[in-house]
């Protein structure tokens, strides 16, 4: 690259020096020169995308058209015409419009002053191609600024996500230890020791799902999430194992992977729906049924109604679902129906 920058450097110098029509080298030939090795030194540094200062920036650029337009006025049967068309599209690239504008507003202007001061006519094609020059520059400009602002975006977006999962983590997980863990410190204070040693078992179980949930968070994050029914078909077995009581799975349709936030948020709902029938149908067997649609994929978590309720919950796992849902195009229902209580989810696929 430093090679190529250096032959750039030398060919515009040479052509610049070669079109004058003096035979013997000159102190003005030595002039051109060193002002087109100049140009193009300060071309290269203000296409540079390193973060600098805007007074640096500005100084950069602007030195550049004073260059080049100074290289045209004593040199104007040399290629340095080219130089002034590359410098009003460097900068209308580099800098905005209330600084770009004027720079090249003043170059036209002295090139236009000029030639008319050695008896010539005005230059329309000149104006004209530079207009052009700084117009598709521009564009350039607002383009790339726009897919910056489209990545940035796309960042705060991600970040969003993130914080969503952890607090869901966080809220699910360790409110449930801290519950569990204070009804403990009561029972022994009251010398139930027994009870107290059930409130801890069950913080302890808390504790090992929230490390599960949080392991499932990181992988989804790295995109090393499984496929999505062996997901899920997981979920069922740590159901059973964790309560001893089984959970039917029935998958329809053709499996395939979905996009990563479509299978998280199905992975979560499927993780958050088994989670409240341990918590409020203890001793009931839930049913799970994956279908994969060519347009859709849903997710039904079905169960009876308990004739001894669990303990109550605060309902916001099923809203912060719901949110989910709702983010990617998709809905979810909770409700119960006939002694069955059902959580429905469905999202594009």
């Amino acid at each position: 690259m430093f090679a190529l920058r250096l032959a750039a450097v030398a060919a515009f110098a040479v052509a610049v020096v070669r079109a004058r029509p003096e035979p013997a080298l000159t102190w003005a030939h030595v002039i051109d020169g060193l002002l087109a090795v100049a140009f193009v030194t300060l071309a290269f540094l203000a296409l540079q995308r390193r973060k600098r200062p805007l007074p640096v920036v500005l100084l950069t650029a602007y030195a550049m058209v004073v260059v080049a337009v100074t290289l045209q006025l004593l040199a104007p049967h040399s290629p340095a015409l080219t130089a002034v068309f590359v410098s009003i599209g460097v900068i209308a690239v580099r800098l905005p419009p209330a600084y770009s504008l004027p720079a090249t507003a003043v170059a036209l202007a002295v090139l236009t002053l000029s030639g008319q001061s050695q008896g010539g006519e005005v230059s329309w094609d000149i104006i004209a191609f530079s207009v052009v020059i700084y117009l598709i520059a521009y564009v350039r400009r607002t383009t790339v600024a726009a897919r910056a602002a489209e990545e940035r975006e796309a960042v705060l977006a991600e970040r969003a996500r993130i914080a969503r999962d952890i607090h869901d983590i966080l809220a699910h997980s360790l409110s449930a230890q801290l519950l569990h863990l204070e009804g403990a410190r009561l029972l022994l204070r009251a010398d139930r020791a027994g009870e107290a040693l059930e409130r801890v078992e069950l913080a302890r179980d808390m504790a090992k799902q929230g490390l599960e949930e949080t392991r499932r968070a990181i992988t989804a994050l790295r995109g090393d999430v499984p496929p999505l029914a062996e997901a899920v078909s997981a979920l069922a077995g740590e159901f059973q194992t964790a309560t001893g009581v089984g959970c039917e799975v029935a998958m329809t349709g053709e499996t395939r992977r979905l996009d990563p936030e479509a299978e998280l948020t199905i992975i979560r709902t499927a993780q958050e729906a088994l989670t409240n029938v341990r918590r409020h149908a203890p001793g009931v067997a839930p049913g799970v049924r994956l279908t994969f649609a060519p347009s859709s994929c849903s997710l039904e978590v079905t169960n009876e109604i308990a004739a001894t309720p669990g303990t109550p919950g605060s309902g916001y796992g099923l809203v912060g679902m719901r949110e989910r849902a709702e983010l990617l195009g998709g809905h979810l229902e909770a409700g119960e129906d006939d002694g069955v209580f059902r959580v429905r989810l469905e999202v594009p696929a």
